[in-house]
């Protein structure tokens, strides 16, 4: 019987459980991949995502051809027509086995119970794999057996569940048959000839270069550097994972790998940190659904009664408010599609506390310039930013840009790069200009707000939920 992997947020062949599992079968594979425009629009997909992903799917299917196996390319408007075209298809192709790796949003979960259903009813046998995380999702809770809501303590037992379990991930399987002739995805989708130009090189060969490469050159230094943003500090395996080219098992095991034959080194283990904050938010996305359905984690802050967004708004999306580590962050978001994450909680910070600023138009707009846009690490850091989240810190931690970019763009490279209006600017100067008499460019706005006071006015608010 011939069997059928559903492709959807894990484009890759190796470490790929449902792809190894149907190719264990025996018999006949295929492949499939459902383009739904509506649903992506919906979910407010980047063009950098949507050019990111059709370009890995027609790499992907260069891959699969090679191992005698199709991927035929569907289309469904949205998730809820997704049902009666993979039913339509395996009809068509004779299916009797569906394979898919699980997906945790509202939405995702929703289509996959739609679908589970009817093929049940229609005598397909439905097989799910859970694969976005190390652990199992599920799997790390309390001794009380409850989700943790806290990360610390949570990525205290995912490290021990990792150590104590050493996943491995799934090999790639052999050829199941001669190789076939690939089927591409067009590139006249649509926001695809909007997109910038690519951030990283296509390809699951291109992406494990890239994770060897920051294995061996520059993880060591990554807790020193990777704060810095003019400094090539980060790994940019975030597209990657974002969209399943990499897995989170096959970074965690090249990071545990290294600790192995290197010993503890603090770059490292910062590193592999940051995969426990992905599983984390993945768990807080699967255990309560709410914060993928524009809910705030901590109910309470609902009550929170938010600026209208307004002219500030079109200012923090634009890069012209006058804080030039805030624009500077901006402009590189709008032209790349990508955001130093640093950066990242600068600017989401100063929209929801200095500008007050509902969370959700910052994580919206953020997913619609992403070329990494995820729903669970993006949901995550604005909650987390907005003090609606799961971080347990207080709401008065309030980021003062100026102080933020002082520390860490200290000679102003970055901004010099982003604001080329302030590139004459001193080192001193260009953090803050207008303080201490400093003069303003010409052609580069006055702050929009006041930082000190627009600080004192949100913890106030925050306070009057506890009132």
């Amino acid at each position: 019987m011939t069997q059928l992997v559903w492709f959807r947020n894990d484009l890759r062949v190796s470490d790929n459980p449902a792809l190894t599992a149907a190719c264990k079968q025996g018999g006949a594979v295929r492949a499939c991949f459902l383009v739904t425009p509506e649903q992506w629009q919906e979910h407010d997909w980047s063009p950098a995502r949507i050019r990111f992903v059709v370009d890995h799917v027609n790499a992907l299917s260069d891959a699969l051809s090679r191992l005698g196996i199709t991927l035929d390319v569907l289309e469904a408007r949205k998730f809820g027509d997704s049902v009666d075209t993979l039913m339509s298809h395996c009809r068509a192709e004779g299916i009797r086995h569906l394979h898919f790796n699980e997906e945790y949003g509202v939405n995702e979960r929703r289509r996959d119970k739609a679908v589970h259903q009817r093929f049940t009813s229609a005598d397909i046998k439905v097989n799910k794999y859970r694969d976005q995380t190390v652990a199992p999702v599920g799997t790390i809770l309390t001794q009380q057996e409850e989700p943790y809501s806290v990360f610390t303590p949570f990525s205290r037992r995912w490290r021990q569940w990792a150590e104590d379990t050493m996943p491995s991930p799934f090999p790639a399987p052999d050829k199941v048959s001669d190789p076939v002739a690939p089927t591409y995805l067009s590139t006249d989708l649509a926001g695809y000839q909007d997109a910038p130009d690519p951030l990283v090189p296509v390809g699951e060969d291109a992406a494990h270069k890239q994770l060897v490469d920051f294995i061996e050159h520059r993880a060591k230094s990554y807790k020193k550097e990777r704060d810095f943003p003019a400094v090539d500090g980060t790994s940019l395996l975030s597209p990657y994972l974002a969209n399943g080219v990499l897995s989170g098992r096959q970074c965690w095991l090249a990071g545990h790998q290294a600790l192995a034959s290197e010993g503890e080194n603090e770059g490292l283990f910062t590193w592999v940190t940051e995969i426990a904050w992905r599983d984390f938010y993945i768990n807080i996305l699967y255990h309560y659904p709410r914060v993928s359905m524009h809910r705030a984690f901590k109910p309470e802050t609902e009550a929170l009664n938010w600026n209208a967004p307004g002219d500030n708004f079109e200012a923090w999306k634009d890069g012209r408010t006058g804080v030039p580590i805030v624009d500077a962050a901006m402009r590189q978001l709008n032209q790349t599609g990508w955001m130093h994450n640093r950066l990242r909680m600068i600017t989401a910070m100063f929209l929801t506390k200095n500008l007050f600023v509902d969370w959700r138009l910052g994580e919206a707009y953020f997913m619609s310039r992403l070329v990494d846009g995820f729903l669970a690490s993006n949901n995550g850091g604005w909650q987390w930013s907005a003090s609606t989240g799961t971080d347990s810190a207080p709401y008065f931690r309030v980021f003062n840009p100026v102080t933020q970019s002082e520390r860490f763009d200290a000679k102003g490279e970055f901004i010099r790069q982003w604001v080329p209006e302030l590139a004459k600017l001193d080192s001193k100067g260009i953090h803050e200009p207008g303080a201490k008499g400093n003069v303003i460019p010409k052609g580069y706005p006055r702050p929009i707000v006041d930082l000190k006071q627009s600080r004192k006015e949100a913890i106030a608010k925050f306070q009057m939920l506890k009132n």
